[in-house]
């Protein structure tokens, strides 16, 4: 079973309904026996860093997640997901994220010709052998939506990168930790995939 983390943030719905595409069982919850008794889990979401992470303090799931993370349980974080991972967002100055991974979520600059939020497709640059990424060709093209981007310490957990005025650090992976600012579940068939890589981690490995 995958559980989804429910911390009332929104488009949690379209991962729900993309893991069923895959045959999979989902389910949304907050409850930390459920949670702790899933194969793998998500942190979905869009929408404010700080709002979040009051969230999660306020439904006890923060320490939920740093033990679904030391129990070396695949974990995946998508769009605002993947920032709460990190340290901490200029989106909501003096707000520590969950600080699982190095690193700080910065404004996207402005630059003349490029709307913010950035929002629509984009291909990624493959980088550093990441497993989501098995079988995904180069310079395919994935789903974003985000005023915020990524800016890793760790290099080497950069599995994807994306330009948009900026280099983005579009995706990351460490040991059981993975973590996409785009959307796989609205990828069309390449996020199907990429969500299918991680589904099947651990399978035959």
């Amino acid at each position: 079973m995958i559980a989804l983390i429910d911390y009332d943030a929104g488009n949690t719905k379209s991962v729900e309904k993309a893991l069923h595409f895959l045959g999979q069982e989902a389910v949304l919850t907050r409850d930390r026996e459920e949670l702790l008794a899933a194969e793998k889990v998500i942190l979905p979401g869009v929408g404010n860093f700080g709002e979040a992470m009051a969230n999660l303090e306020r439904f006890g799931l923060v320490p939920v997640i740093r033990q679904i993370v030391e129990r070396k349980t695949p974990f995946l974080g998508i769009c605002l997901g993947l920032q709460l991972l990190f340290e901490e967002s200029e989106e909501a100055p003096g707000v520590p994220g969950l600080g699982i991974l190095k690193g700080k979520i910065l404004r996207i600059p402005e630059a003349e010709g490029l709307k913010i939020p950035h929002m629509g497709w984009n291909s990624l640059h493959l980088k550093n052998q990441g497993r989501l990424f098995r079988n995904i060709p180069e310079e395919s093209y994935v789903y974003f939506v985000h005023s915020y981007y990524l800016k890793a310490v760790e290099r080497e957990i950069v599995k994807a990168a994306a330009s948009y005025g900026v280099e983005i650090d579009a995706s990351v992976e460490k040991d059981n930790v993975f973590a996409c600012q785009f959307h796989p579940e609205k990828s069309s068939e390449v996020g199907l995939n990429i969500l299918k890589n991680f589904v099947s981690l651990g399978e035959g490995e």
